[in-house]
C-alpha cells in the first residue's frame, strides 16, 4: 500500500432518511421517533478508493447532538481533511479534534469511512484490523418500545419468533407502571431470554430507588441507565443488587474508569458514534474487556453502514465479553447497501470482504448536500 493510494482528495456528505419499521419508537420522557435523518459521508482517495461512514443521532433530545449539528461540524472539518492520509487514523483524529472541539458524533462517520478505506487498501475486513475475527456470529437484541404491558409483551413474542432472545425493554415512567411492564415481558419469555430494563435516564434518584426495589424480584432482568447522571447511577448501584448496564453517561475513557472504580456497573452499552467513531470505540471496547466488563455494541440509530461498522467491532470482541449487539438496519425500512449485513434467526455476522464489506448504491443517496475536494 502506498501513501498516495489513501490520500483524501474528496469528501461528500449526503442525507438519507430512515423510517422505523414498526411505526413509532417510544422511550422515556415522552420521546417518540418514526423517521430520522441519517448523514452518510463518502471519502475518496487519490487512486479512486471510496470509503463510507454513517451517523444518525436519535433525534435532538436523546444525546447532545442532532443531524443539523453533524452537518455543521462536517462543513467546518471538510477543508482540514483534504490531503490527509486516510490510513493514518491517529493523525486523522488529531486533526479533527484540533479543528473542532468536541462533537465526536459528527466526526464518527469520517473516522468510519477512513477505516473502510484502510481495509480496502490492505485487502482486510475491518474485524481483522479491529483485533481479529473472534466470532463468526453473535447474538442480537431488539429494543421493545415503551407502551402498555400487553403491547410490550406481544412485541417480545413477535421478536422471539424471529430468533431474538435478548430484549431491551423501554421503561422510565411511573415505577409501579414499569413494574407491570417488566412483569408482562418476563412472563412472555423463558429461562433462555435476557431482559434489559432500560430507563434511558428517565428517573431521578428517588424514583429510580423505588423502581429498583420493585424490579428486584424479577429473574433474568438487568437495569440499564436508570438516571441521567453518572453520580445518581452510582448512588443507585449501592442500593440494589440488580445487574447494572450504563449507556448514555459512558462517553469516554474517563467516564468508564469513573464508573468502574466506583463498582458502578457490570456492562456498558458502547455506541460507536457517541464516543467519536471506531478508533475510540475500539479503545473503550478493549479497556472494558480488560476490566472484566461485558459490552453491548451498537449505535444511536442508523442503517446498513452503521450496522456494518457495528458488525465488525462485535465480531472482533471476545465472545465471553460480548453481551449483545443491535443490527440497526433491522429496525429501519430503507437500505443503501442492499440490506447488508443481514441478520439470520436472531444472530449477526460481519462481512469477510475488505473494509466494511458493503456495496453502496449511491443512486439512492441522491446528490451530496455539500462536498470538498
Amino acid at each position: 500500500m502506498s501513501i498516495a493510494s489513501t490520500v483524501i482528495t474528496r469528501l461528500d456528505v449526503y442525507n438519507f432518511d430512515l423510517t422505523y419499521v414498526h411505526g413509532e419508537y417510544a422511550f422515556s420522557g415522552g420521546r417518540v421517533v418514526s423517521s430520522l435523518p441519517s448523514t452518510v459521508v463518502a471519502v475518496t482517495t487519490a487512486e479512486g478508493l471510496r470509503g463510507f461512514g454513517e451517523v444518525c443521532p436519535l433525534g435532538p433530545a436523546y444525546l447532545p447532538g442532532f443531524a443539523g449539528g453533524v452537518r455543521a461540524v462536517l462543513s467546518e472539518l471538510g477543508p482540514h481533511l483534504i490531503g490527509l492520509d486516510a490510513a493514518n487514523l491517529g493523525v486523522l483524529n488529531d486533526v479533527m479534534d484540533s479543528s473542532v472541539l468536541g462533537h465526536g458524533y459528527a466526526k464518527s462517520p469520517v473516522d468510519i469511512a477512513c477505516w473502510d478505506l484502510l481495509g480496502q487498501s490492505t485487502g482486510q475486513p475491518l474485524a481483522t484490523l479491529l483485533g481479529g475475527l473472534r466470532q463468526q456470529s453473535f447474538p442480537l437484541y431488539m429494543a421493545v418500545p415503551f407502551g402498555s404491558p400487553e403491547e410490550m409483551a406481544q412485541y417480545v413474542l413477535d421478536r422471539r419468533a424471529e430468533g431474538i432472545h435478548t430484549f431491551q425493554m423501554k421503561i422510565g415512567g411511573r415505577p409501579a407502571d414499569d413494574e407491570e411492564r417488566v412483569a408482562a415481558v418476563v412472563a412472555a419469555t423463558d429461562k433462555d431470554d435476557v431482559i434489559i430494563a432500560d430507563a434511558n435516564g428517565g428517573w431521578r434518584l428517588q424514583q429510580a430507588t423505588v423502581a429498583a426495589r420493585l424490579l428486584q424480584p424479577f429473574p433474568r432482568t438487568y437495569l440499564e441507565q436508570p438516571c441521567p447522571t453518572i453520580e445518581e447511577c452510582l448512588a443507585l448501584r449501592r442500593l440494589t443488587s440488580l445487574p447494572m448496564v450504563l449507556d448514555e453517561v459512558i462517553i469516554d475513557v474517563q467516564s468508564l474508569l469513573r464508573a468502574y472504580t466506583a463498582n458502578g456497573l457490570d456492562a456498558i452499552n458502547l455506541k460507536i458514534s457517541r464516543v467519536g467513531g471506531l478508533t475510540k470505540a475500539k479503545l473503550m471496547r478493549d479497556l472494558a474487556v480488560d476490566l472484566g466488563l461485558s459490552v453491548t455494541i451498537e449505535d444511536t440509530w442508523g442503517g446498513d453502514l452503521t450496522t456494518a461498522a457495528v458488525s465488525h467491532l462485535a465480531a472482533s470482541t471476545p465472545s465471553e465479553a460480548l453481551f449483545a449487539v443491535s443490527f440497526m438496519n433491522d429496525w429501519t425500512a430503507e437500505h443503501v447497501a442492499d440490506y447488508q449485513p443481514r441478520s439470520h434467526n436472531g444472530r449477526g455476522s460481519a462481512s469477510g470482504s475488505p473494509g466494511l464489506g458493503t456495496e453502496v448504491d449511491t443512486g439512492l443517496l441522491g446528490e451530496p448536500l455539500f462536498s470538498f475536494s
